[in-house]
């Protein structure tokens, strides 16, 4: 898989399979969309996926607030398919202001030589989103390429959405985020020193400080698995400022892991949360919080060993 920043940077000589979209999740809506692409490569298609390197929100606002994947977390999830190319493209003013007739013909004729694209019902490009699938079906006709609309998913009865998706996650919904994006809602990030009372309490934990653009649930205690070095292992995770032990402003995801105790300083690690369990509180005593730290986990465990999961 290679990954391109600038149109300008590629031009393909084989046949190629283009979706294209916001991709801002990679929810199960758009994993129907790369799964077409990529099977054309039976047909000796090049897969190719294009996309903005951050949502334009964060473009027109100039900010990054509420991403549910992070550029980092978003390259793991497109990491998992047979793409040949993910085109990144950079919202400069002069991408901004092509007409979507110039885009098809500079872009995806000229350089891309596509041979069949894939793309939603509700997808737009270009200049003012003038362009839409039935204009690429009529440039289809005169270049000879295939367009094929993909319907969008459902679950329980309303079409699976990025929108919909941030919205159970701020409420903390974390398994119907998971049944609308096909994987745990992740936190990727690298672990860094804490105040080590977890040993203290005979429950060491790990702590993260995830980049301030990427969208947390709500402060509380999470059934969790964390991935390590490809392993697996279960967790319950606390994001908020642990108010009975800090003053911190700093909101922060730390998670103590069942069956590990090693030093994990420095190392990246992937924090996937399964369930809520409780709103974070400030306890009248360290003694409190451990007694509670010790029922959550109690839970958690339950929770994974009754859930199969």
């Amino acid at each position: 898989m290679r990954y391109i920043s600038k149109i300008d940077d590629i031009k393909v000589k084989n046949k190629t399979a283009v979706t294209l979209g916001k991709f801002d999740g990679i929810h199960l809506g758009h994993q129907k969309l790369i799964h077409k692409v990529t099977d054309k490569c039976k047909e000796g298609f090049c897969s190719v996926l294009i996309t903005f390197d951050k949502p334009l929100l964060a473009f027109l606002r100039d900010a990054d607030a509420g991403l549910l994947l992070t550029k980092e977390e978003r390259r793991y999830q497109f990491s998992k398919y047979k793409l040949d190319y993910v085109i990144e493209c950079q919202f400069t003013e002069e991408f901004a202001h092509m007409e979507a007739e110039a885009f098809i013909e500079e872009v995806l004729v000229k350089r891309l030589n596509v041979g069949y694209i894939a793309v939603g019902t509700d997808f737009t490009f270009g200049y003012k989103a003038s362009g839409n699938y039935q204009l690429l079906q009529e440039f289809a006709r005169i270049y000879g390429f295939e367009v094929e609309v993909v319907e969008k998913l459902t679950y329980q009865n309303s079409e699976i959405s990025s929108t919909r998706i941030r919205s159970s996650i701020e409420e903390g919904k974390m398994e119907d985020a998971m049944q609308m994006l096909g994987f745990p809602y992740p936190v990727i990030g690298e672990v860094i020193h804490g105040k080590k009372l977890g040993r203290t309490l005979g429950i060491p934990t790990i702590n993260l400080i995830p980049p301030k653009e990427k969208l947390l649930p709500p402060n509380g205690v999470y059934g969790s698995k964390i991935i390590i070095d490809g392993k697996i292992y279960q967790g319950t995770t606390n994001i908020g400022y642990k108010p009975t032990v800090s003053n911190d402003k700093l909101r922060g995801v730390e998670t103590f892991i069942f069956d590990l105790n090693k030093d994990l300083y420095g190392k990246m690690i992937e924090v996937d949360l399964y369930m809520y369990k409780r709103p974070e509180q400030k306890f009248e005593s360290v003694e409190q919080l451990k007694m509670q730290m010790t029922k959550d986990i109690e839970y958690v465990k339950k929770y994974f060993n009754d859930s199969l999961l």
